[in-house]
């Protein structure tokens, strides 16, 4: 049997405001423990909360940048449950009326392609507290600063078909945020949280099948993970006759399991009713048109920009622009060096490399754009050989200075005097009858190839500083003279 996977994400997006959703308590991260949560953001008798028009600007220039409807009248409802981490016992949501609409976002895969997922709506609501497990013994402590704090929930249509177009999607979304600066999307504070919906179905099939929801995922490489097990483990169920519980699941990245955490709850179990505490918000068309004026370039159109004017493929200009942080180091390391296309592939080979090994992100790298731009001016001017490139590299992000100190402290500039390279060239071929005659006596296709050997043996007596373009030359010439 071939099955299919059904996938929808809702996305916690954490803004950036400096104070809270109704309440001016701060929203600053890493705080004392219960130190930013104030009465509003408890509900305690006689306050009242106050909407914070910072946060329906970052949704409405979300809702602009994903193309999707705005809703000029959005009102809050209240959402209620109990869990200690909800001082309310309510959370104050949207739900009918939300401030997003329907949208859309291109995502780009791996292999290429490229695909449109619908988004549904995103509605602005207040987060919980936190629940603590680890330092108690046997219980848990509440933590309620982030109580209050604004989200918008992001919830796509089921388009997404595997685990690598949920990935695409999630970091398409965590790119619009961040360049629109409405998110820093560091989802190991928890400003950017994934639940994802998935169910399985026999390809062909139009109906959906029951679906789990996982719960909390926080970073990339879970989700993709999380997803894939989910799947197979329903998939699993159903070839041996069995059925999937509609239920919330959790994902364990040590195991790499989900296991299930409670029965999936419906819009009438939350028993929604408007807040009477709050009046529907009305937006102006001149409101939005402000707000649409001041965007920023955003990821598609910085993509294609870099492809016109840096002169990059499709595949460079996409992975440069994922991070407006990346985005804006090329930029900078190409203008100050002049080669856009030896920029790119240093940012996204030796650069990433470096910092993918380090667990770093590109705003903490420690080679800074313009070291970058240095080390590529040296390999343009033919000052280093690209492979002594890599080792100047290397000793700049240790912390050795920039290209031209490191070159000169370890003595490795690249050798381009014809005459001192005519002379190891001489020295090699006098050394190498075998090889000389083998080279004389082959079809004239595979002497190209042939060379090879001489190459190594003068890179090796230059201890790799020779100029290999030079070294080509000089080289082809003698042994040609030698037929």
């Amino acid at each position: 049997m071939e099955w299919e996977i059904v996938i929808g994400l809702e996305i916690h997006v954490q803004l950036s405001t400096q104070s809270k959703l109704f309440s001016g308590a701060s929203t600053r991260f890493g705080a004392e423990p219960n130190t930013q949560a104030c009465a509003v953001d408890l509900a305690m008798p006689g306050t009242l909360p106050v909407p914070n028009e910072e946060a329906f600007r970052y949704a409405v220039m979300f809702g602009l940048a994903m193309n999707a409807e705005i809703g000029k009248r959005s009102v809050f409802e209240r959402k209620n449950y109990f869990y200690p981490d909800l001082p309310k016992g309510y959370q104050t949501t949207q739900l009918e009326q939300p401030i997003v609409g329907a949208g859309e976002v291109e995502i780009h895969l791996e292999d290429g392609s490229s695909k449109k997922v619908r988004l549904h709506h995103a509605h602005l609501e207040e987060d919980a507290g936190k629940s603590l497990h680890e330092d108690f013994h046997g219980m848990s402590g509440i933590d309620l600063n982030r109580a209050g704090t604004p989200l918008i929930e992001i919830v796509s249509e089921p388009d997404m078909r595997s685990a690598a177009e949920a990935v695409a999607y999630l970091k398409k979304i965590h790119s619009i945020v961040t360049y629109l600066g409405i998110s820093d999307g560091d989802m190991s504070q928890g400003s950017l949280r994934c639940d994802a919906n998935v169910s399985v179905r026999l390809k062909g099939e139009e109906k959906l099948g029951t679906r789990t929801e996982l719960k909390n995922i926080n970073s990339f490489r879970f989700v993709e993970r999380a997803i894939k097990v989910e799947a197979e483990r329903q998939i699993d169920i159903l070839e041996d006759g069995g059925t999937i519980t509609q239920e919330t699941r959790l994902y364990d990245a040590d195991k790499n399991e989900t296991r299930s955490m409670r029965s999936k709850e419906v819009a009438n179990d939350y028993r929604y009713f408007p807040c009477p505490d709050l009046l529907p918000v009305a937006l102006t068309d001149e409101y939005v048109e402000q707000l649409r004026s001041i965007l920023p370039e955003l990821p598609d159109a910085k993509a294609a920009r870099f492809q016109t004017e840096y002169q990059l493929s499709a595949y460079d200009a996409d992975q440069l622009t994922q991070e407006r942080a990346s985005a804006d180091y090329f930029e900078t390391v190409s203008k100050s060096c002049g080669e856009s296309k030896l920029a790119a592939n240093w940012i996204n080979g030796e650069l990433a490399a470096l910092l993918n090994r380090r667990e770093l992100t590109i705003s903490q790298s420690p080679v800074s754009a313009d070291q970058l731009a240095g080390l590529i001016a040296r390999i343009k001017d033919n000052t280093i050989s690209s492979k002594i490139a890599k080792q100047v590299f290397e000793a700049i992000a240790d912390g050795e200075g920039s290209a031209d100190e490191v070159i000169e402290k370890r003595g490795l500039k690249q050798v381009s005097d014809s005459g001192a390279i005519e002379q190891m060239v001489d020295e090699v071929i006098a050394g190498s009858d075998a090889q000389v005659e083998n080279y004389r006596k082959a079809d004239e296709s595979k002497r190209p190839k042939m060379m090879g050997y001489f190459v190594g043996q003068i890179m090796k007596a230059s201890k790799g500083q020779a100029n290999p373009q030079m070294i080509n030359k000089i080289l082809k010439q003698k042994l040609d003279a030698l037929l």
